[in-house]
């Protein structure tokens, strides 16, 4: 048997997992981890400013390809509470990152030592496993079940707790003949296939509903596959959006309060019958339960069995993998196409493309200051189907979801549930870690950008270009207009007269200086005219010169985004678009 620290038992196991890269920032109490890294010399580090900004490097990593998963690591203390925001985020998505902490040794954990934190029991309700490793001949072990739990069932996050001796400890571990356990994923089975199937055969004006399962499955394949098979429109939802191209014919549009088109919510209210795929009815994608519901029937595929139930109580339900239940799903309905034959349901989807074709909102404005669809509008110009987009949360990720179009899984990275201002810099950060030859683009309101901007030096030190678009109106836009309810303007300004920058007219911050001062490239834009020249310039400098490069688009301070409160009363804020040239990027009039 080889003898090592457990450090370096930890270590091997990550390499043996798979893992090739981490995110972090070290400490006094995680050193020797750090050491053990070094001296196995095949674990890439990227060092962050932030230990928050590494868990979310870390769910970029993740979210970027099917085998992925991020690490971050940190020492004892703060860094440990820095990452329960990347936790949340993680779980809330059913990421994998494997969070990594340093902690005081034994003898003083329960003497408030310095730094000393019962991080294990702050994370215990975010993680699917939290714990503080006592004995040192457990690490390797303890680091084995991780990666298990992380990959089994619905995937989450994980934190281990290494106390500062249990590091240093020597123990017994091989390496050479370590194995990872064998994941485990509830599967669909046939009965619950053909069940399915015979309801929906009952339906004459079904949908799928495609779900973040389909992504983190990798099964976006099978479902366009079994789509084109049955002849069924699909709604993905926010974080399954590129599961289906969104230039194919069954491509139906999004659903729901806010990140929705208008023909995504038209279609779902005209269906009688959902089959939600790895989903998770959330409110923003519902709305109001009694609308949403009303005359349809529903069955609902998760892979975890107590979702089924919770929003609300579906037709019918199976827990299984959303892989798994596609695969079976393909394999009953081929058997049924070539004995029998499939519904042709040509009326049905006729209806929906009508409603893709028509219901459009208008993005070609003109005017100074800028109005932000003309932004959108502008990047679904400049940016092609293979980009890769990052955003989290705001009046800028809810318009741009509404604009932008997404063709493939894993190019719409987003922060679904949680939406912690100050997420997509960094996970834009670790997307490029993951895919260095990808197109990254990230889209930040000031506020999300500002948040956590000192990721920005990340980027520049270890050479990840991608294209931050800013969307300053200096406000918080997204509180401002939940704020109208309320007949008020209050605490939401982030305008002021910049002494050092009196040309900015009282925006606020220098954003253009910022992100030199952190060693990238920025360029500010004011005119509609001048955001496409921006997008080029902005391609050349990351080019030339491999860093983060900001575009910042000036616009006017007010414009309220269409949404609402329930899918059927929507506000509409702005005019509606009735021509091709009011929404020349409009995926129907790029079809047409």
């Amino acid at each position: 048997m080889a003898r090592m620290t457990a450090a370096r038992a930890a270590v091997e196991v990550l390499k043996a997992e798979g893992v090739t890269t981490a995110f972090g920032v070290p400490g006094a109490a995680i050193n020797p981890f750090y050491a053990a890294m070094r001296d196995s010399g095949e674990i890439d580090h990227v060092l962050a400013r932030h230990v928050e900004g590494a868990s979310h490097m870390a769910e970029g990593y993740t979210r970027t390809a099917a085998s992925n998963i991020g690490v971050c690591i940190g020492t004892s203390g703060p860094a440990g509470t820095d990452m329960i925001t990347g936790l949340y985020s993680a779980a809330a998505d059913s990421i994998p990152i494997l969070c990594i902490t340093g902690q005081a040794p034994r003898s003083r954990l329960h003497k408030e030592d310095f730094q000393a934190v019962d991080i294990s029991s702050i994370a215990k309700p975010l993680a699917k496993l939290a714990v503080t490793v006592l004995e040192p001949a457990q690490v390797p072990w303890v680091f084995q079940r991780a990666f298990h739990e992380m990959r089994s069932g619905r995937p989450g996050p994980v934190l281990i707790d290494l106390p500062l001796d249990v590091q240093q400890a020597e123990i017994e571990f091989d390496p050479e003949t370590y194995q990872p356990l064998a994941v485990h994923k509830p599967e669909a089975s046939r009965a619950q296939v053909e069940k399915t199937l015979d309801m929906l055969a009952d339906a004459e004006r079904p949908l799928i509903v495609a779900g973040g399962g389909i992504i983190n499955a990798d099964a976006a394949d099978e479902l366009v596959e079994l789509a084109e098979l049955l002849n069924v429109p699909v709604i993905p939802t926010l974080m399954g959006w590129g599961s289906i191209p969104d230039d194919h014919p069954l491509m139906a549009g999004m659903a729901g309060l806010q990140t929705a088109h208008r023909y995504g919510n038209a279609t779902l209210l005209a269906s009688d019958f959902v089959l939600g795929i790895g989903n998770r009815w959330a409110n923003r994608h519902t709305g109001g339960l009694d609308t949403y519901t009303e005359g349809r029937t529903f069955v609902h595929i998760d892979i975890e069995p107590t979702q089924i139930g919770r929003v609300f109580a579906p037709d019918y339900g199976i827990a299984s993998d959303a892989g798994a239940a596609l695969r079976m799903l393909l394999t009953v309905a081929r058997e049924r196409a070539a004995k029998d034959g499939l519904p042709g349901r040509e009326a049905w989807v006729a209806d929906c493309q009508r409603r893709k074709a028509t219901l459009q909102r208008k993005t070609h404005f003109e005017q100074t200051p800028i109005k932000p669809q003309r932004v959108y509008e502008e990047m679904n110009r400049a940016f092609g189907p293979s980009v890769r987009y990052v955003s989290t949360i705001g009046l800028s990720q809810i318009a741009g979801a509404q604009f932008l179009h997404v063709y493939r899984p894993r190019h719409w990275i987003n922060c679904g549930q949680a939406g912690p201002l100050g997420w997509t810099a960094p996970a834009a950060l670790g997307v490029c870690k993951a895919d260095p030859d990808a197109t990254v683009v990230a889209l930040s309101g000031d506020y999300d950008f500002q948040f956590m901007i000192e990721e920005l030096a990340v980027g520049a030190q270890f050479n990840l270009p991608y294209l931050h678009v800013v969307v300053n109106n200096s406000y918080l836009g997204l509180i401002r207009q939940a704020q109208r309810q309320f007949d008020m303007d209050y605490a939401v300004q982030l305008s002021f007269d910049n002494l050092n920058a009196p040309e900015l007219n009282s925006y606020g911050v220098d954003h253009v200086k910022v992100a030199e001062g952190l060693g990238c490239k920025a360029v500010r834009v004011h005119h509609p005219d001048e955001i496409q020249p921006a997008f080029e310039k902005a391609r050349t400098l990351m080019a030339e010169y491999r860093v983060p490069v900001v575009v910042e688009v000036i616009l006017e301070r007010v414009t309220n985004i269409a949404m609402g409160t329930e899918i059927d009363n929507v506000n509409e804020f702005e005019e509606l678009a009735t021509s091709g040239e009011h929404a020349p990027t409009a995926i129907a009039t790029i079809g047409s």
